[in-house]
């Protein structure tokens, strides 16, 4: 593995962290590319009030001197500036105990308690989160699993597409669905019919990997297979339920011979008519773009609660309501944009080299030049 990253924070922490491990040296990165990712996972109809607060730009603490990599471990972090109105809640947390007299200490205790979220929400983290760890109170379950935590995922990505743009590879995301409207230019009044009746939406997004090199990923491990890697890094985006890649589930549908792509050559270039198999065969990329869709599940937290239980006395309730958007459709299309990117940036860098771009310039021109020539 070429690329390995790490991330910390809550979602009304103080801050999200990522530390990135693989970067090579030699690749001057666009601070502004990187900050418009993070706006645009912010962008789309049905975002909740917290995209009103947070404005999120990163912050480089290592691994970059004047906008260029340096080879070292990357540190970033992103400010959550609506930590601001929960601060009291958390300092709360964090006294001294053994330093304050008894009286105090019920009345902090009894703050606290009230701050205590114990209604469950279905199909979130909250149920398995709180019996796993044995939480008597689903905040903490709730900061950590929160989509919020994709920020520094899509940060990270970012500048992966970063460092692929010198290879012309490049990644698109399109909605294709949301629930079962179709209509592009209906989205928003369909988005907005259900936040009316404080209800969720998902939808299904198209993902699109512009030229790719043909040997990316491989046939001989099972963990090294590139469809293998990128159906693994879209379905660990909160709220992702299903992958497809080229054809998908309607291969299913068809014979080998409705279905599979053939090879044809013209003028020494070796090209397929269709791309069914969506850029992959094999474990490996084919020269195609890589064409992924996923689906996203309706968020879970709703205003129009659905029917659950408390964690303590497993009374029935209604499931706690988090502000919360009704819609992230769009949102999810760039986190799965930027995991994209990383998948195939440490693809990449396995196959051409992982110290420096001169190296991994001429390694990269090297194969062009050899396929050109086969």
């Amino acid at each position: 593995m070429a690329i390995r990253f790490l991330t910390s924070g809550e979602s009304h922490g103080e801050k999200l962290n990522a530390i990135i491990e693989g970067i090579p040296y030699g690749y001057e990165l666009d601070f502004d590319f990187i900050n418009s990712e993070l706006a645009s996972r912010q962008q789309g109809c049905g975002r909740g009030g917290r995209m009103k607060i947070e404005k999120d730009t990163i912050k480089i603490l290592s691994g970059v001197r004047f906008s260029t990599t340096t080879a070292s471990p990357i540190a970033l972090e992103i400010e959550n500036k609506d930590w601001q109105n929960w601060i009291y809640p958390m300092s709360v947390e964090k006294i001294n105990f053994n330093k304050v007299n008894a009286k105090l200490k019920k009345e902090i205790e009894e703050k606290i308690n009230d701050k205590k979220i114990t209604k469950l929400r279905p199909a979130h983290a909250d149920l398995a989160g709180t019996i796993k760890y044995g939480f008597d109170d689903i905040r903490y379950v709730l900061e950590r699993s929160s989509a919020r935590e994709t920020a520094t995922r899509v940060a990270v990505g970012a500048i992966c597409q970063n460092i692929l743009k010198y290879y012309d590879i490049s990644f698109i995301s399109e909605i294709i669905s949301i629930g079962l409207c179709k209509d592009k230019n209906n989205f928003e009044n369909y988005i907005k019919d259900f936040q009316k009746e404080g209800d969720s939406l998902g939808g299904v997004i198209k993902i699109t990997i512009k030229n790719p090199p043909v040997g990316l990923g491989s046939f001989n491990h099972w963990d090294n297979r590139l469809d293998g890697k990128l159906a693994q890094a879209m379905m660990s985006i909160p709220a992702v339920k299903c992958v497809e890649i080229g054809l998908g589930k309607e291969y299913a549908k068809y014979s080998g011979h409705q279905s599979h792509d053939e090879i044809f050559e013209e003028n020494g270039k070796i090209y397929h008519k269709t791309n069914n198999s969506g850029g992959i065969e094999g474990g490996m990329s084919n020269g195609e773009d890589i064409i992924l869709k996923i689906a996203m599940k309706p968020i879970p937290t709703m205003k129009k609660a659905l029917n659950s239980i408390e964690i303590k006395t497993h009374k029935k309730t209604k499931a706690h309501f988090e502000r919360a958007d009704n819609c992230a459709v769009e949102a999810c299309g760039t986190v799965a944009r930027n995991m994209a990117a990383i998948i195939i940036l440490d693809a990449f860098l396995d196959k051409f080299g992982k110290d420096c771009k001169r190296d991994i310039d001429l390694a990269f021109q090297n194969y062009q030049k050899r396929i050109n020539e086969t």
